[in-house]
């Protein structure tokens, strides 16, 4: 089973294909993994793994280590695109998630102010008030949709929560009023005896429909690049998901990055 990625509550730079040269924040176990989700494309694996020690770092040691690294970065002429909250796990699992996202963007302005913050989130603590005020003020709002059908999405995401649909997440991420980009994953496959494909044109109309609903300032889509833990999953060519993304821009109007 593949187990956590990020052994550290700071980690990186790193080069991500959607964002530049990032320094990540894992606000997650360093030697295990919490999340909401157990999708079958996570990088960091599945939650059967466990918590670890569990210990999630306070918010104060949190800004410690994250001053203590960019001033350091900040010292030998590193460039620095972009803070990303990623990790083992959701990021705004943090019982004081506001509070870190406040301490990155007075540490971000004082050693590289021209760098933007950005999170990856599965949106699903996206409408609790502290979370939702801490992810409007970030440069970079990404927060993930990967099917506008519930079934689909249940398939894909392994939501923990027995009732969380599709419905759920659209609703709160037009809360947002455009404040925000919506992540999608492109993908394909067979798991526990059942298929889906999130790329039919059913499953694309209901996208292009929801992400009206939501007018978001960007859709990214990508697909599968790294190692996943559920070994019956099919990437999409990158043909195919420009093809996508022309679709949805001319359906929508709203602009589509494909990775």
């Amino acid at each position: 089973m593949q187990t956590v990625l990020f052994h550290s509550t700071i980690f990186g730079p790193i080069h991500s294909r959607r964002l530049g040269v990032s320094l990540g924040i894992n606000l997650m176990p360093d030697n295990g993994k919490i999340c909401s989700f157990d999708c079958l494309y996570c990088e960091a694996g599945f939650n059967a793994q466990g918590h670890g020690d569990g210990v999630i770092v306070p918010h104060e040691e949190v800004k410690r280590m994250l001053s203590e690294k960019l001033a350091a970065m900040h010292a030998e002429n590193h460039p620095l695109d972009v803070i990303t909250f990623s990790g083992n796990g959701e990021p705004t699992l943090h019982p004081d998630f506001d509070l870190v996202v406040d301490h990155t963007l007075a540490l971000r302005d004082r050693f590289y102010p021209n760098a933007r913050v950005s999170v990856l989130s599965n949106s699903t603590m996206a409408h609790r008030p502290r979370v939702r005020a801490a992810l409007l003020r970030v440069d970079n709002n990404i927060l993930k949709l990967d099917s506008a059908i519930t079934g689909t999405l249940r398939q894909i995401n392994r939501p923990l929560a027995p009732d969380f649909t599709a419905e759920h997440v659209i609703e709160t991420l037009a809360g947002y009023n455009g404040k925000l980009i919506v992540q999608t994953m492109m993908l394909s496959g067979e798991y526990d005896g059942k298929t889906f494909d999130n790329t039919t044109d059913t499953e694309i109309d209901a996208l292009a429909d929801a992400y009206r609903r939501i007018q978001p300032r960007e859709v990214m889509l990508y697909s599968l690049d790294r190692e996943t833990p559920a070994k019956t999953l099919t990437k999409i060519p990158i043909e195919r998901l420009r093809e996508i993304g022309q679709h949805i821009e001319q359906a929508t109007g709203i602009k589509v990055q494909v990775n």
